[in-house]
């Protein structure tokens, strides 16, 4: 039996945490409202309470979150979530990474990083007027105060709501056991909710009336960053779909997949737009939009994965309730927003003109084709629940979303390069023609030759791989141009260039680098499915897979069957590799633990089936190549945004930005 100050350690750990989200409550209500009447009615003091407040919010948060942790440490199964959740058995670092692992839980991290931005905004905007970061923080606090009300009303974490009293735990979901779960969430997380201050800068930016080139100066950092940690985000939900589901994929075109593509895509298409806002003082109606829809699609995205309306490996709650409320917020939020927006869309008109050969215009075909991908996505993901809500079956695949994806992402390619060479305002045509009619050949005949090497390719894949290594090429003609303009030679001219430029540059050659890992891998990769048993061996891809021996093993909250694979390449040994079948026994759950084993240019992937009898067992085989290339490109794309992020120009309050576009 529990000792009585064990238990009331537990007791005050838990009504401790509960106590700090009404305050977090209380915090973001009165920094919705009160500094912002101090703006209207220019009452400085009043004003002056936003960034307190903001920190208070984000600590008050904080204590929940360490309370939660302490609960789910101690095992506090009189904890509703903590009992769903966790389980005696279940490893340290898995059990403190539960905080996160279903939906009350996810919806306090939520809460937690979006008062960690707002208190971040108040602390690196202090040459941003104040009146501005009151609007800016008071946006941040009605959209708290909708995401608290939700849980504490909804979704409260601390809830003791169990009619008896668990021993052990129900046990973390098993495919949420895995060190890649324990930072996908909240890089993801943290992507999400940081466009929510491009979205608050936006709207504060429409409560003034007036949005001059400063606010897209303040904003773009802020955005940045955010896109950063959603590139790596999805990164590892990818890369984790593709060891630890089993199935060899890397991409599904899963609802929640998409879920978190959508505000990634218009992010994208907002940084640029943003760009144009600063440098030109253009496109400010359409960068003021996408602001409020990447924040939007983000809300979208806490919807599906919350209302219940889809099945997924992701979903964390199937509330009908929950969802509706959800999505009565994400109206009231958007719909605000835009309705605000259409009262002052009339301000917005940009104050001078491009030609329709300029870099301006490259942009914007940019912007229209990342939307367009957005749409294409929304659509493929919404009108099956649409159908299902009429009582309509409609299935919508892999096939659907290749056949408009793939077309945008080459023709992205083609507008990048010309506008990547254009200049401001104007382009003479002749000089971007001569670029190109040297640079293109050279591209497109490299890429032909490239990709062949792995053998024979459709002419999509080709073509994909020609527009790679165009842009990758335009690049390094570009940096070449740029340094030797500075006439004090190529070394000096390369360090003349900047961290913004070269931020760019790696940005957009993960890009390329993304393109010609999936064009690769889809086409040449080889899959077969067998049946072995010990003794038997395969061959695939142009390696040998003997199936050495099976052997039981035991976990630390699992029981495994383990094989141990043999691969030889020509009659030289390569590699072992040990898949594994567990059975959680909390549970009873059983899942597949692939082995692979990977280098830069391919990927060896095993999995274990299905038992068939005997000493058989269905095995998954797969050789794939240069799949970790897409992975590899999310990192550089991130690193690149975070070396644009490094440029001092960022940081001044006057004067122009580094020139990365």
């Amino acid at each position: 039996m529990m000792r009585p100050h064990i238990c009331r350690r537990k007791m005050v750990a838990a009504e401790i945490g509960h106590l700090s989200l009404w305050v977090a409550l209380a915090a973001a209500l009165v920094l919705a409202i009160f500094p912002l009447i101090g703006v209207y009615r220019q009452v400085i003091g009043w004003q002056r309470y936003a960034r307190p407040l903001a920190w208070l919010q984000w600590l008050a948060l904080t204590l929940a979150i360490l309370c939660l942790g302490y609960s789910f440490y101690i095992n506090d199964f009189s904890l509703t979530y903590v009992a769903n959740h966790s389980n005696s058995e279940l490893p340290l670092g898995y059990r403190l990474s539960a905080i996160w692992g279903g939906h009350e839980g996810s919806l306090l991290l939520w809460a937690w990083m979006l008062g960690g931005w707002s208190a971040l905004v108040g602390l690196f905007s202090r040459k941003v007027p104040l009146p501005m970061v009151v609007r800016v923080l008071s946006v941040m606090g009605m959209i708290a105060v909708g995401f608290l009300a939700f849980m504490l009303f909804t979704s409260n974490p601390f809830d003791r709501t169990l009619p008896w009293f668990v021993i052990d735990g129900a046990d973390l979901n098993p495919l949420l056991q895995d060190p890649g779960l324990i930072i996908h969430p909240p890089m993801l997380y943290m992507g999400y909710v940081g466009f929510s201050v491009a979205f608050a800068f936006a709207v504060a930016g429409l409560m003034a009336g007036d949005l001059d080139p400063a606010w897209a100066r303040w904003a773009r950092p802020w955005t940045t960053v955010a896109w950063c940690f959603l590139t790596v985000g999805i990164a590892l939900g990818s890369w984790w779909a593709y060891y630890e589901l089993g199935w060899g994929g890397w991409w599904f075109w899963d609802p929640v997949e998409n879920a978190s593509l959508m505000p990634w895509l218009a992010g994208t298409a907002l940084i640029h737009s943003l760009a144009v806002s600063e440098k030109r003082n253009l496109f400010r109606a359409w960068t003021v939009l996408l602001a409020i829809v990447a924040f939007s699609l983000s809300l979208l995205g806490t919807f599906l994965v919350r209302s219940g309306v889809l099945t997924s490996v992701h979903a964390f709650a199937n509330d009908p309730s929950r969802g509706a409320f959800i999505l009565v917020f994400l109206v009231v939020v958007a719909g605000g927003a835009l309705t605000l927006f259409a009262s002052r869309a009339g301000r917005l008109k940009g104050e001078g003109g491009f030609k329709m050969l300029s870099r301006e215009s490259f942009l914007l075909g940019n912007n229209l084709l990342l939307l367009t991908a957005t749409f294409v996505v929304l659509l493929g993901t919404l009108f099956p629940l649409l159908g299902e809500a009429l009582d309509v079956k409609i299935s919508i695949r892999s096939p659907y979303f290749n056949a408009f994806f793939v077309p945008l992402a080459l023709a992205l390619i083609v507008v990048m390069v010309p506008g990547m060479f254009s200049n401001w305002k104007r382009q003479a045509g002749h000089p971007l023609v001569r670029r190109l009619v040297w640079l293109a050949p050279v591209a497109l005949v490299v890429g032909f030759f490239a990709a062949r090497l792995p053998g024979d390719m459709p002419w999509v894949g080709t073509l994909a791989v020609m527009l790679a290594l165009f842009l990758v090429f335009a690049h390094l003609d570009d940096i070449v141009r740029r340094a030797l303009s500075y006439n004090r030679g190529l070394g000096a001219g390369l360090r003349k260039l900047g961290r913004a430029y070269y931020g760019m540059v790696l940005a957009h050659c993960g890009l390329a680098v993304l393109i010609a890992g999936v064009t690769v891998v889809s086409f040449h990769e080889v899959e077969r499915d067998v049946r072995m048993a010990p003794g038997d061996s395969a061959e695939v891809g142009g390696y040998r897979f003997e199936f050495d021996t099976l052997s039981a093993y035991k976990g630390p909250n699992f029981d495994a069957r383990r094989g141990h694979f043999l691969v030889s390449r020509d009659g030289e040994a390569v590699t072992e590799m040990n898949p594994e079948k567990r059975t959680y026994r909390a549970g009873g759950q059983v899942m597949t633990e692939a082995a692979i084993d990977g280098r830069l240019m391919r990927d060896l992937y095993v999995a274990l089936g299905e038992p068939l009898g005997g000493d058989a067992w269905a095995v998954r085989i797969y050789y794939k190549p240069m799949v970790r290339w897409i992975w590899l490109a999310a990192l550089i794309m991130a690193l690149g945004g975070a070396l644009a992020l490094s440029d001092p120009r960022y940081r001044k309050k006057l004067g122009g930005t580094a020139d990365a576009l």
